[in-house]
């Protein structure tokens, strides 16, 4: 198994001090992040695309960039690159330009996207956005493989024997599919031999469970190998201690923010106590024990090889933070690395 620490660029007002971040501050936060997770031995760092409160990831590739230059051994990942609201034309030479940088680190994960604020600024409706995810993928598509490209797509302006630079630096980006509760990235991902990475945040399990079985089904139906097909799944929460009850402890403020985010929103929670959110979510709060079995069951259901967790210390501040992350890498991921073993990160 793999490891991927990720972030959307959150930046809302402390529930309990009202106070933001200042901007360059929390980009500060970010890069010293992902310099941490590097240190640590995490395999990637993913950044998020956003474009509304009260997120700050609207340019993954510009933040990449900058970790690139700044890192060496660290795979970069977007989760996700939303590319129903892109043009697939100007999203390729921003991603194989970071390809270069960064020595071939880069990995894509893509989706349609969420949010009603950013839909209205680049003028999608819900109705066409799979539409617009599919064809922008497809012609994303074509340019890493192909020097010219002749295309007609319905939602920007036709390719005639287009060249698009640079070309890749040593051919196309692995790129998966995030998928929430929608078949439809599902079967884009199964059509075309794609890696699927699952939100797995949310909700329970089960409808995760269901997604990844289509997937599977969608996969074998499209005349793929299914030993090759390749999960990902994130997880809705991380904190490990010494002990359970020191590990729920520490992470109940934490949980009250999430709780008191979801007032905000005019949300009911999915879990609205922490020991429900604890037992019935896929966040990993316990013992280093507690932990690797939980995995395990989520395995058991999803077949996932590679696991993200938060890059962001919120409100369990950073040095208990650090703490658990190292906790993770020094007793908990050599442990699932061993069991659960995942294909080499450079296949395409």
């Amino acid at each position: 198994m793999k490891f991927l620490a990720i972030t959307l660029i959150t930046n809302a007002p402390d529930p309990a001090t009202g106070r933001t971040t200042p901007t360059r501050e929390r980009f500060r936060e970010v890069v010293d992040s992902a310099l941490l997770a590097e240190q640590l031995g995490f395999d990637g760092f993913g950044v998020g695309e956003r474009h509304e409160r009260p997120f700050l990831s609207s340019s993954p590739p510009v933040v990449l960039s900058h970790i690139a230059a700044l890192t060496r051994t660290l795979r970069l990942y977007t989760a996700v690159t939303t590319l129903s609201l892109l043009d697939p034309v100007r999203a390729y030479e921003d991603y194989a330009t970071l390809d270069h940088l960064s020595d071939g680190r880069l990995e894509l994960i893509i989706g349609k996207g969420n949010g009603t604020a950013q839909r209205e600024l680049f003028q999608v409706s819900t109705e066409d956005q799979w539409e617009r995810n599919a064809e922008s993928y497809e012609l994303f598509r074509r340019i890493w493989r192909e020097e010219k490209v002749t295309a007609t797509p319905r939602h920007r302006p036709a390719l005639t024997a287009a060249e698009v630079l640079p070309r890749p630096l040593r051919g196309p980006v692995r790129v998966w599919h995030g998928s929430a509760t929608s078949r439809e990235s599902v079967e884009l991902a199964a059509r075309y031999g794609d890696p699927l990475f699952s939100a797995n945040v949310t909700h329970p399990v089960e409808p995760y469970a269901e997604l990844v079985r289509y997937y599977r089904e969608r996969w074998a139906h499209h005349g793929h190998d299914p030993a090759l097909a390749v999960v990902g799944a994130g997880t809705a929460g991380y904190y490990a201690a010494r002990t359970s009850q020191e590990a729920v402890n520490a992470f109940r403020p934490a949980f009250q923010g999430y709780l008191a985010a979801q007032r905000q929103l005019g949300v009911e929670p999915v879990f609205p106590t922490l020991e429900d959110f604890v037992e019935r979510s896929s966040a990993l709060i316990g013992s280093p024990q507690q932990v690797i079995e939980k995995v395990h069951r989520y395995h058991d259901r999803l077949g996932h090889t590679v696991l993200h967790l938060q890059a962001d210390a919120g409100l369990l501040g950073a040095e208990r933070h650090r703490a658990s992350l190292e906790l993770f890498q020094s007793e908990i991921a050599p442990v699932l690395r061993r069991e659960i073993p995942d294909p080499a990160f450079g296949d395409v």
